[in-house]
């Protein structure tokens, strides 16, 4: 098969040919949006799921339908090491500038970024950088209004602010957060807080997020309220007519077909991740002979796929863990199946040690988002599949 025109994508957040099994999801925003423009009460939305399983991926199809119906949008992907206020700025600046251009009124313009500005530059200002860094807002810096240094309270006064601007066009604005989990308590109850505040307004003004399976219990751990702040939707694995529509469609557009059993292989090794999907379907292609693409080219071809998802997906992070981290996750994949949660006293008895002493290796591991709390007491993979490469490392 001419390796040219194969279809498969898989990357970090690429877009697949086909975004097979999200209809629900891409349905359910559908109807925010609408309500929102049509000034009815609506939840911001966030969605959770383990690594590899188009997260990243939902989001960008997500903000593309808000771009399509007008609205401003801004992306951010949130980092354990940096404060919201910053990127959380360029991504409101990039959002205002999308809907500037329809507002009849050009001075109220400037006072919103003015507001912006004086709101970003409280990033720096009491770290000795306000000379070197400046956000790019050409306007005066407004002084009072979402100044005081407190995020939450400046962070409830800007995005208001921000929804008032758009609702003048009558549009919304929908800031995206990706590996929301990442941001820091404060900026979490801030963000819950004006929430809160937009919902009780019916404001046009929605943040969307994205991250790991834990993220609602961060969220709850900031605000009690915030279960109903939010819209969850749980990212999981394709099903198996979606995991064949994944591989089909983009054959079909290059008239290349699959026989039944070479989907049944396609699915036993991809187990329904998304990534998985197209990473077994990419190297099959390149390995195949002819169209009908068979079984025997998936199992030739596996792998190959194996072999780029070890170094890829799987090995880039393993490398990231220290000696101890990895004595760790190896326990835990000893004890565990693919995605199920262990007890961290089981992790500790695996390893004959205090789990007090444990505990930094642990954090490290969560912290870097290749384990988290499913509930308390207990940890998991944030990456699917993960404790298979792990054990297949130890049986080498």
């Amino acid at each position: 098969m001419d390796p040219v025109r194969n279809p498969y994508a898989p990357g970090a957040g690429q877009r697949p040919p086909e975004l097979a099994g999200r209809k629900k999801q891409l349905d359910a925003f559908d109807v925010v949006l609408e309500r929102i423009t049509r000034g009815r009460p609506e939840r911001s939305v966030v969605l959770t799921g383990l690594r590899g399983v188009g997260k990243t991926v939902l989001l960008n199809h997500l903000r593309s339908a808000a771009v399509a119906r007008g609205w401003g949008t801004g992306k951010i992907e949130a980092r354990p090491d940096q404060e919201l206020r910053r990127p959380l700025s360029s991504a409101l600046h990039m959002a205002v500038r999308g809907i500037a251009a329809s507002h009849r009124d050009p001075e109220r313009v400037d006072e919103f970024l003015g507001v912006l500005k004086a709101f970003a530059l409280r990033a720096s200002a009491d770290k000795g950088m306000r000379e070197r860094w400046q956000p790019g807002i050409d306007v005066p810096a407004k002084t009072g209004r979402a100044d005081s240094g407190d995020i939450e309270i400046d962070l409830v006064e800007l995005l208001l602010d921000a929804s008032s601007l758009a609702g003048d066009v009558g549009v919304g604005i929908a800031i995206f957060i990706d590996e929301m989990q990442d941001l820091g308590p404060a900026d979490i109850s801030a963000l819950c807080a004006a929430c809160h505040e937009l919902s009780q307004d019916t404001a046009p003004l929605i943040i969307v997020g994205a991250g790991l399976p834990h993220l609602p219990a961060v969220l709850s751990a900031s605000k009690s309220y915030s279960e109903r702040l939010f819209s969850y939707h749980r990212i999981g694995r394709l099903e198996r007519a979606a995991a064949d529509l994944a591989l089909i469609a983009p054959a079909d557009r290059e008239d290349v077909e699959y026989t039944t059993e070479a989907l049944d292989a396609l699915y036993e090794s991809a187990d329904g991740y998304p990534y998985f999907v197209q990473a077994y379907g990419k190297a099959t292609w390149d390995l195949a002979a002819e169209s009908p693409i068979t079984a025997e080219d998936v199992r030739v071809a596996a792998p190959t796929a194996e072999e780029e998802l070890a170094v890829g997906f799987f090995g880039s992070r393993y490398e990231r863990a220290t000696p101890a981290e990895r004595e760790y996750m190896r326990a835990m994949a000893d004890l565990s199946g693919d995605e199920a949660s262990v007890p961290t006293s089981a992790v500790a008895t695996e390893l004959g040690r205090k789990p007090a002493s444990l505990s930094p290796a642990r954090d490290g591991l969560i912290k870097k988002g290749l384990i988290y709390s499913a509930e308390r007491g207990t940890i998991a993979f944030t990456v699917p599949h993960f404790g298979r490469y792990l054990r297949a490392q130890t049986d080498e």
